[in-house]
């Protein structure tokens, strides 16, 4: 499998590396924003509930609103830049990142924020698939590994900050502002991102912009809504008729999708995912390798914080330092994914599984052996470093395998793709395993519960180191 070249970039980048360590810098920082306001919440969700006398069902739309948008919006975003310029795209996305992150903090009440967090969403949607389509673009070589490699770490690491940040920022309760800081902290940093964007991401565009796709825009957007939304809402509204409803239409939207989009393929029109893009061996390849790492890291996240804040008593920040040496490992690992590919090639994530399947185990028996009422996060700390390790790899190599069979004129609509399958695969992880998780909880009881949904996670992750023998030795 080797990389496509590159497809001349527009007379704003003329050189395939012409991304700076600035440029790479800012549009990881872009990523970041990204991933930590889609977690930063989870942690503020009881102080917005308090300020803002919010129903349940409402604060898990503060959560679900967001996400919906977010996934929705991602292909489209990335078709967006691949026609208007991706560097132009990711300059106007921050700057929607950070007005709405105002608008959030400034909420006056429940719905207004709900409706706020639906705008953040759909700018990070504007904003994400630029990240990877540059770097796409405006790398080759082992430049293009690293930098994908730092974008997977920063990917992950930022669910982990969120956390954490969240819960520092609550608990410091800046000049009277509680949760609302968790959103106006963006606003400085997006506006230092702009300013960077400016300077040093570099514009570029397919060479050929293809018109726009209104019928499959809508009905991609209408499949994604018709899963997300109540898999996001159901549990906590008790899984109405509307939610299964919704449920049984998304896979008829994605039916309707798929005619379209192959029609539209086939007739010479534009198509916003041509299905020849998912006829490529990597991208599939990339595309199911993902299901795993996804529903696996999204449920681990939420059971954490459950069982963190709930089970053990832990307050908000507590709870985020916890996770502290995971994110920390998953950073070193990340840095260390390009050379650990290039001596290992598929086999790389095959044992990054595994090393993640053995940090799970040692947090289950940690778990099981430990009492209860002193397990500590010095206690948790080998089995979440060990953790995080394996989790670095399988990011960074997530996206490099995707990447790798994408033609760079199709560099946005690739991106979004991965991108789309990771916030599904977010919103499925936690209906699914945490459901499974809140279900045993209340049987045999938390840490029972913990430790058989750790061991169901071990098995999707002993999936994926099956799935990675049939990748190729060498990975470009």
């Amino acid at each position: 499998m080797a990389y496509v070249t590159p497809a001349p970039l527009t007379e704003k980048s003329t050189r395939t590396d012409a991304l700076t360590p600035l440029g790479l810098l800012t549009v990881l920082l872009g990523a970041a924003l990204s991933s930590i306001d889609f977690f930063i919440v989870n942690v503020a969700l009881p102080s917005m509930g308090r300020d803002l006398r919010a129903s349940p069902a409402t604060l898990e739309m503060v959560v679900a609103g967001y996400a919906v948008a977010y996934a929705v919006l991602l292909v489209l975003g990335g078709r967006l830049g691949d026609t208007y310029g991706r560097g132009k795209l990711f300059r106007w996305g921050v700057a929607a990142f950070g007005l709405t992150s105002l608008a959030c903090g400034l909420a006056p009440g429940a719905w207004w924020l709900v409706g706020a967090r639906v705008a953040q969403g759909a700018a990070s949607a504007l904003m994400l698939p630029q990240v990877l389509a540059t770097i796409h673009a405006t790398t080759r070589g082992e430049r293009r590994a690293k930098a994908v490699a730092l974008y997977g770490s920063v990917s992950g690491l930022g669910v982990v900050l969120g956390q954490v940040l969240g819960g520092v920022l609550v608990a410091a309760d800046l000049a009277g502002t509680g949760w609302r800081m968790a959103f106006l902290v963006n606003v400085p940093v997006a506006v230092a991102a702009l300013l960077c964007a400016v300077r040093a991401v570099p514009d570029s565009r397919a060479e050929r912009p293809r018109r726009g796709d209104i019928g499959g825009t809508l009905l991609l957007g209408a499949a994604l809504t018709a899963l997300l939304l109540p898999l996001s809402e159901g549990r906590a509204t008790g899984w109405p008729l509307w939610s299964v409803l919704l449920l049984a239409a998304a896979p008829l939207f994605a039916w309707a999708f798929a005619a379209v989009e192959r029609r539209a393929e086939n007739t010479g029109g534009s198509p916003l995912l041509p299905p020849s893009l998912l006829r490529e061996p990597g991208v599939r390849r990339g595309l199911v390798l993902g299901l795993p790492i996804f529903i696996g890291f999204s449920g681990w996240m939420f059971v954490s914080a459950v069982t963190l804040q709930q089970g053990l008593g832990y307050g908000a920040l507590k709870a985020g330092l916890t996770l502290v040496p995971m994110g920390l490992a998953q950073f070193a690992a990340s840095i260390l994914a390009p050379g650990v590919a290039a001596r290992f090639g598929g086999r790389a994530m095959g044992v990054a599984a595994l090393v993640h399947a053995s940090g799970l185990v040692i947090l289950a028996l940690t778990a099981l052996w430990v009492p209860w009422s002193s397990l500590g996060p010095l206690a948790l700390a080998p089995g979440l470093a060990v953790c995080g390790l394996g989790q670095g790899v399988e990011l960074a190599l997530y996206y490099r395998i995707v990447l790798a069979a994408v033609p760079a004129a199709r560099a946005g609509a690739g991106s979004g793709l991965a991108a789309t399958v990771q916030q599904s695969c977010l919103a499925v992880g936690v209906a699914t395993v945490g459901s499974l998780f809140l279900a045993l909880a209340a049987g045999p009881g938390m840490r029972e519960a913990f430790a058989i949904v750790l061991g169901v996670q071990v098995v999707g992750l002993l999936g994926l180191a099956a799935l990675s023998l049939r990748l190729p030795r060498r990975l470009a």
